[in-house]
């Protein structure tokens, strides 16, 4: 089944397992898992399964085509340098690509919840690019910017969630930015030593 969570056996709460957070940031997990050319189902299915979705997860290679398409669609959003940006892309993907919002429980297995996609059964693709495009509305509508970035270190390109209202991050990680600083130290290093010669 493509739905976003199930009433967990282990324990978790569910609220917290599918929020609008949760499901944004397993939104970015996946597009960084598909950005590859030929992405293993298997470790998409890993993503899936580290933010609660269950077994059996067989995910075919059509599949993960269909989530590959959603998945670079998606991208534009975390591109977006302004809310204006974001909001636009969002509203041009809610338009194409979703149906109508309704609520379900899918035949009360799990707590009512919103979904955009047209059937509690949607292909893969269209389940990730209907949820993640709500949660991404939400995030953008409650902090009035995009919801995330594109890394800006040239060697990764990764995308990433911004969280709270402190300076924004322009780094998916700590290793981006640790990577970036000693890259521009040495180019300022090697800049000093050439001026030194001349």
């Amino acid at each position: 089944m493509r739905y976003i969570g199930r009433v967990l056996s282990n324990g978790d709460d569910w609220s917290t397992r599918h929020s609008v957070l949760t499901t944004a940031r397993r939104t970015a997990a996946l597009i960084n898992a598909l950005a590859d050319d030929r992405p293993d189902p298997t470790e998409v299915a890993d993503v899936l399964r580290a933010y609660g979705e269950s077994d059996p997860l067989d995910l075919t290679n059509r599949d993960v085509t269909e989530m590959r398409a959603a998945a670079a669609l998606l991208r534009q959003v975390f591109a977006a340098e302004h809310a204006d940006d974001a909001a636009a892309t969002l509203n041009r993907l809610l338009h194409d690509h979703t149906g109508p919002l309704r609520l379900t429980s899918h035949g009360g297995s799990t707590p009512w919840h919103p979904h955009l996609d047209r059937d509690d059964n949607a292909p893969w693709g269209e389940w990730l690019l209907a949820s993640s495009c709500m949660a991404l509305t939400v995030l953008v509508w409650d902090r009035q910017r995009p919801p995330g970035r594109i890394c800006a270190s040239l060697s990764c390109r990764n995308v990433f969630v911004t969280q709270g209202s402190g300076p924004e991050r322009r780094y998916c990680s700590r290793r981006c930015a640790t990577r970036e600083r000693v890259a521009a130290h040495r180019r300022s290093h090697s800049a000093e030593r050439s001026s030194d010669i001349e």
